[in-house]
């Protein structure tokens, strides 16, 4: 799965040049460190046959349409369906088509020859450091805009065009930190994981629970739904956030593995 690697490379970078920014700069900041990332990838792992370029060049095109559709939801609130299936299309094509990759080799293979890294990263191949490389940075940047995609879309949040209502300021406010935590929650479940330590991995996801418990219960809210059931907001952005979050880590280390 070595395009996925290079692409994902591409993708964390754009989303972690772009961060919060809603000026039409930070988007074009992005698409260029998104076009570079996957460029660089490319050539420290040596995949510059026909078909790797070709391949490559197209995904291009789905990492353009991510931030265009992403961005454009984080802002209005429309155009969420677009922006995930742009990145899940994107990523399963390069899946289907990754026994196709060429031979990884370039600058990389030769620096990991040389650099004869100690413990359990001895006798990793290239293909793994930049599928990997990828994978991290894609939990920590791009993680982040996929669990506000899906707040934004069931309404749990609201775009960064929204006017704050009467009843209050937005669940993200009221429950501060995360999207600090997020990033540092995925890439050490997926560092944990990687390393074997599966239960220290679910420590962390059991950890931030308890840690959030008792801010939880001094923020619920009073109002009740319909039925008559009880519905915290600042629970239910929780919550969603949460597993969408530790989801996305466990994707990633399940392709990593």
């Amino acid at each position: 799965m070595t395009w996925l690697g290079v692409w994902l490379v591409g993708v964390g970078l754009a989303d972690l040049v772009r961060g919060g920014g809603a000026h039409p700069s930070a988007e074009v900041r992005a698409r260029l460190a998104g076009v570079l990332g996957v460029v660089g990838a490319a050539v420290l792992g040596g995949l510059w046959t026909p078909l790797d370029v070709v391949v490559l060049a197209a995904s291009l095109v789905a990492l353009l349409l991510w931030l265009r559709w992403s961005q454009q939801s984080l802002t209005t609130g429309t155009g969420h369906v677009a922006a995930l299936a742009s990145l899940a299309g994107g990523a399963v094509w390069l899946v289907g088509l990754s026994g196709w990759a060429g031979e990884v080799g370039g600058p990389l293979a030769a620096w990991l020859g040389w650099a004869r890294l100690p413990g359990v990263l001895d006798g990793v191949g290239p293909g793994q450091v930049l599928l990997v490389a990828g994978l991290l940075l894609a939990n920590l940047a791009t993680g982040n805009v996929v669990v506000r995609l899906v707040l934004v879309a069931i309404g749990a949040a609201r775009p960064s065009n929204h006017a704050v209502p009467l009843s209050g300021p937005d669940a993200s406010e009221q429950l501060r930190g995360g999207r600090l935590l997020g990033p540092m929650e995925r890439v050490l479940i997926v560092g944990l994981g990687l390393a074997g330590q599966l239960g220290a991995a679910g420590l962390v996801i059991a950890a931030k629970g308890l840690i959030r418990f008792p801010e939880l219960q001094s923020k619920r809210s009073e109002r009740e739904s319909v039925d008559g059931v009880g519905i915290d907001e600042v629970t239910e952005y929780f919550l969603v956030g949460s597993f969408v979050s530790w989801l996305l880590a466990l994707g990633a280390l399940v392709l990593a593995r």
